[in-house]
């Protein structure tokens, strides 16, 4: 996924971990060689129009909202038909109450006749950074990615404790493609501990022994910071 970082000094344009305390909490709990974060890619203003998220300085937030505003009465200027009028209009208001294009209340086909303008930056998931995150980026990040609609589930023990990247809402199905292509295609079930059980009972060892582990089908839908074991024919 990418943010596009706006008026952060520490955020600067290329790759960044993805620095989830949870993670650090787990490789205590689990033995593995080593450990490996989610990554995503922070561009700058040239990459408006391919972000999944801005973060952005207080300051600059007024600056987006202003953008998006201009674009809207030039879009109204043309005279529009239905239903892409009623959502500018809708959007028009938004801006003007100093709420994001995100934030108004479109119907289906609005956001179906808005969807063709990519000038619209902040129809997109915008976080504002607090004085801490301004000085600590990497919770800018953190915050950012869940902004997204971005979970993580976990792999862990033996060589690698490992984050993993997935839409909120994807199932265990799907969580099996972003490992490797052949677990997807020969998925059988996943055997799934929660992180709250996992911390609980001291790791990996003691959650399965309070039969805390679960066996999921495909359909499962992933929860933030599950521990997922697939099975699946080789």
């Amino acid at each position: 996924m990418k943010i596009c970082a706006l008026g952060i000094p520490g955020l600067v344009v290329g790759r960044h971990n993805v620095k989830d305390p949870r993670l650090d909490l787990v490789d205590q709990l689990v033995e593995a060689k080593k450990k490996t974060y989610v990554q995503v890619d922070v561009v700058g203003e040239e990459g408006l129009a391919s972000a999944d998220v801005f973060a952005v300085a207080p300051e600059r937030r007024a600056d987006l909202l202003l953008h998006d505003l201009e674009f809207v009465e030039n879009r109204l200027g043309r005279g529009p038909g239905e239903p892409e009028r009623s959502a500018l209009t809708k959007l028009k208001s938004a801006l003007e109450e100093d709420r994001t294009a995100a934030e108004a209340e479109l119907t289906g086909p609005e956001r179906e006749a808005l969807a063709v303008h990519s000038g619209l930056v902040t129809l997109k998931p915008m976080v504002v950074a607090s004085a801490e995150e301004l000085e600590r980026p990497e919770l800018l990040v953190l915050r950012a990615y869940a902004a997204a609609g971005y979970i993580s589930f976990l792999t862990v023990g033996g060589k690698e404790n490992r984050a993993w990247t997935i839409r909120r809402g994807a199932t265990a199905w799907e969580a099996a493609g972003a490992i490797h292509s052949d677990i997807q295609r020969g998925f059988i079930r996943a055997e799934v501990i929660s992180f709250e059980d996992l911390v609980a009972h001291g790791g990996e060892t003691g959650a399965k022994r309070a039969g805390r582990l679960r066996l999921e089908t495909r359909d499962y839908v992933v929860q933030d910071y599950d521990v997922m074991h697939f099975r699946f024919n080789r």
